[in-house]
């Protein structure tokens, strides 16, 4: 069989090679470089914004499939139906944590570390309270040490730091295995994660706003908005309800918005 440039399989046409690339990209990558490539910006700035191991997979990808990365190649129509496509995926489904069975329908919170482990480009969460008995946490910790995806974890400081003994309840000698992390452990811990708390203001030192927000998006399509924070009861012992919900610009919206917080609310947990 015969492709746009010859034999199936070696070039422009064929089939394995687009679906490839198309199950690979992500919507966000997708706008991101057809953007830049239309607004006229080379092969390396227009995917300067990629990790380096998710660049050279897209470049590897594009060379066996025939496509410049350009903005006059057939790349940039390639990387809008990309885009399309994920953009008209959307879903909405419950998660539960209720004790022992009695959740019936939807996912439950205690499978959430689940999506996190299977990201691909990022994850964006937030939290009231974090433990480390919580299987997010140890997802989060492994995302952390991936070079493909970058993570980034927002925090109450109140809640993190406010608290006596913060940071050591539960920790037996040896090391921070249990219990609940300052911010400056979580940003330890968690090294290649961006970790950021709420500002402390006025003449007390305290913080005059809470991070109650819940949520975490992945690969800033899937956003799981949910009742629990980060602990095992509250995966597993308490009623805590939330919503996975499959929709990129709901996703995208929530991470902008937040990010649109940061000069203002939060700041940026240097590690020690």
């Amino acid at each position: 069989m015969i492709g746009v440039n010859g034999p199936m399989g070696s070039g422009v046409g064929d089939p394995d090679v687009c679906r490839e690339l198309a199950a690979y990209v992500t919507a966000a990558e997708a706008t991101e470089v057809a953007n830049r490539l239309v607004a006229g910006q080379p092969a390396s700035m227009a995917l300067a914004g990629m990790p380096p191991s998710r660049r050279a997979r897209l470049r590897s990808l594009c060379g066996r499939a025939g496509l410049a990365i350009s903005g006059n190649s057939p790349l940039v129509a390639v990387l809008r139906a990309i885009e399309g496509a994920h953009q008209v995926q959307r879903s909405v489904e419950a998660l539960w944590t209720a004790p022992g069975n009695l959740a019936q329908h939807g996912q439950l919170t205690s499978s959430l570390h689940v999506l996190v482990d299977r990201a691909r480009e990022s994850v964006v969460c937030s939290t009231f309270n974090i433990q480390r008995s919580s299987a997010l946490w140890v997802a989060l910790a492994a995302a952390a040490k991936r070079p493909d995806v970058a993570v980034r974890l927002y925090l109450d400081t109140t809640a993190a730091d406010g608290r006596p003994g913060a940071g050591s309840v539960g920790r037996p000698k040896g090391g921070p295995v249990g219990g609940s992390p300052t911010t400056a452990e979580v940003a330890a811990e968690l090294a290649g994660a961006t970790v950021l708390r709420t500002r402390r203001s006025g003449r007390s030192g305290s913080s005059t706003v809470r991070n109650h927000a819940k949520f975490v998006s992945i690969d800033h399509r899937f956003l799981v908005v949910t009742s629990a924070n980060m602990s095992k009861s509250a995966e597993r012992l308490n009623v805590e309800l939330g919503l996975v919900i499959d929709d990129v610009v709901v996703a995208q919206g929530v991470e902008r918005q937040m990010a649109s917080f940061e000069s203002e609310i939060y700041e940026v947990v240097r590690r020690r």
